[in-house]
Formats: structure tokens, C-alpha cells, sequence
């Protein structure tokens, strides 16, 4: 008689199961870049249509055809940076030791978030540090997704030590686009929070068998809760629980285009579910986490793949 076998049910890949605590992501790790400019981009979901684009990869078994591609709209609306936070190395590490506000602090913002309170008056107070990063803030009252709240985090620079110090005092209280940061043809990777799906039992959260129709107890479950000794449930056993709204990273997206020209993906009464696009607005090849209206963070590849050609298609019609 052969050994008996189940393979387990549901990925260990990710682990804990558990709901994210942030709205938008934490980044532990930023691609490495040579420019002085920032390393991220915050975007709001807007939905999905498909393109038809001339392949021009010259590999491609559909080269000098139109082929059908499946995209997203993301809406872009311009960043502000308001700070500039500073890092030290310890014994114990790379620590923040210092951050600095602009003078022309939207007023709104204060309102919305809190603060720090002990803020340096000029950033030229500064002069030993080992990196340095930009607190921005997004503009949501740009963009029809019906909250004022602005999304803020800190983006790393690209650059050495001066040229990121450049490029703060440069920026400090501007506007950036997304145009100041990735270029068309780019490979992105998307970092956000995927979709919430409430609470689900063990079939639809692990993907568990369903049982047979005279089985006992329950059909939509697991059969027993794993063996006697150890004398404790295990963490592995799938159990039921809340599904969904995690934080995940898709890798090596591309930007297909980068426009203002809305009229091109704006249906009439607009997009379903999100309204009109009235600002700057990329297409994504590919699908992107989480549902309309929610903001994400684009960001450099940071593995990104070789083979990806990055002036491989070229649009010609968008569908609306």
C-alpha cells in the first residue's frame, strides 16, 4: 500500500493571512538609481479597457501586427512634497534623526494628518547625514474618488549624498508629476493593497475540497484538525477568517503611455465605478491590485527583467 499523501491547501508564500494596518504601503526596499529623482509615485485605480498596439518586438512571433492588449487607467495627479527627513548611522544601525518642513504648508494639511512637532527651520541645519528622504503628500481633491484626506509617505531618492541634497532644496514645497519620475516604456513594479473579501470559510480562503455528499458534520470544510500530538492546532490547519486586503507586490509592470488627453478614455458619463479621469493619466499593461479609487504605489523595478523590450508597442486605438 502506498504512503498517504495530501498536499497542503493554500500557499505558505505569504504568511501571516492577516489584514494590512496601512491604507498604503510600507516600502522596506527601493531599486538602486544612479539620477537624483525619486524612486515612487502615488496613483489612484481607475479601471480597465484594452488597447490595440503594433508590435514592434523584434522577436515576437506577432511582429508588425495589432494585437489586443488588456490595460489599466491609473489616474496621476501631482504630488507635493512638504518635507525632508533625515537619516543617521548608529551603532545600531541607519536611523531617522531629523526632518524639516516646508514654509508653504498646504493649510488643509494639518487638518487632515498630524504633524510632527519638532521640525528643523531650514534644511541647511544639516550638514552630516548618510541618506535622506522626501515626505510628499498626494492631491486628492484633484481626482473623483470623494475623499479629501491626502495619502503621505516618505520616497527614497536615486543619486549620491549631494545630489540628493540638490534635489530636496530643488523641489521642497513643489509639485511633481509623474512625468518627473517614469517615462513611458518603463518597467514599474505596484505595490498596494489587494481587494477585501470580508469573512470566508476554508474552501474559498485555501481552496479546501469540497467533501462528499454523505459526509459527516459539514461538506465545505476540513475533516479534522490534524493529528493528536503535538496536543494544539497547528497554524497551518486552513480555518476560516477574514480574506483579503493585504499588502502585495506585482512585479515588472510596464507603462504603456503617459497623457493628459482624457477625451481618448473617458466614455461617455464616464468610467464605471470611478467617474471622469480630469487629469494626467497613465495606461498599465496588465491588470493592477485592489479595486477602483484606491491609491498604490509605483515604484522602480527592482529586479527588473531583461528581455522586456521597452519601445516594443505602439498604440493605435483605445477603446472606451
Amino acid at each position: 500500500m502506498g504512503k498517504a499523501h495530501r498536499p497542503r491547501r493554500g500557499s505558505m508564500q505569504f504568511w501571516p493571512r492577516k489584514r494590512t494596518r496601512h491604507s498604503l504601503v510600507r516600502v522596506r526596499s527601493w531599486a538602486d538609481e544612479n539620477k537624483a529623482k525619486l524612486l515612487g509615485f502615488i496613483a489612484y485605480k481607475a479601471g480597465m479597457t484594452h488597447v490595440l498596439a503594433m508590435d514592434n518586438r523584434p522577436k515576437s512571433l506577432t511582429k508588425g501586427q495589432d494585437i489586443s492588449i488588456p490595460t489599466t487607467i491609473v489616474e496621476c495627479p501631482p504630488m507635493t512634497v512638504y518635507g525632508v527627513v533625515f537619516y543617521k548611522k548608529y551603532l545600531y544601525g541607519v536611523r531617522k534623526f531629523a526632518s524639516m518642513l516646508t514654509k508653504n504648508l498646504n493649510k488643509d494639511l494639518a487638518k487632515k494628518i498630524q504633524l510632527p512637532k519638532k521640525a528643523l527651520k531650514s534644511i541647511n541645519e544639516i550638514t552630516e547625514f548618510e541618506d535622506l528622504r522626501l515626505l510628499v503628500h498626494s492631491n486628492p481633491k484633484s481626482v473623483n474618488i470623494g475623499t479629501k484626506r491626502p495619502k503621505c509617505m516618505e520616497i527614497a531618492l536615486g543619486g549620491s549624498k549631494e545630489e540628493k541634497l540638490n534635489y530636496a532644496k530643488e523641489v521642497l514645497g513643489k509639485e511633481l508629476s509623474i512625468n518627473d519620475v517614469f517615462d513611458e516604456g518603463a518597467q514599474i513594479d505596484l505595490r498596494g493593497v489587494t481587494k477585501g473579501k470580508g469573512f470566508q470559510g476554508t474552501v474559498k480562503r485555501y481552496g479546501v475540497k469540497i467533501r462528499p455528499p454523505k459526509s459527516e458534520k459539514t461538506k465545505r470544510g476540513i475533516g479534522n484538525l490534524g493529528a493528536w500530538t503535538p496536543k494544539r492546532v497547528d497554524f497551518r490547519v486552513p480555518q476560516p477568517g477574514k480574506m483579503g486586503y493585504h499588502q502585495r507586490t506585482e512585479y515588472n509592470k510596464q507603462i504603456l503611455k503617459i497623457s493628459d488627453n482624457q477625451n481618448e478614455i473617458n466614455p461617455n458619463g464616464g468610467i464605471k465605478n470611478y467617474g471622469i479621469v480630469n487629469g494626467t493619466y497613465a495606461l498599465i499593461k496588465g491588470s493592477v491590485l485592489g479595486p477602483k479609487k484606491r491609491s498604490f504605489l509605483i515604484t522602480k523595478s527592482i529586479r527588473p527583467n531583461k528581455k522586456m523590450s521597452k519601445d516594443g508597442l505602439q498604440i493605435t486605438f483605445i477603446s472606451k
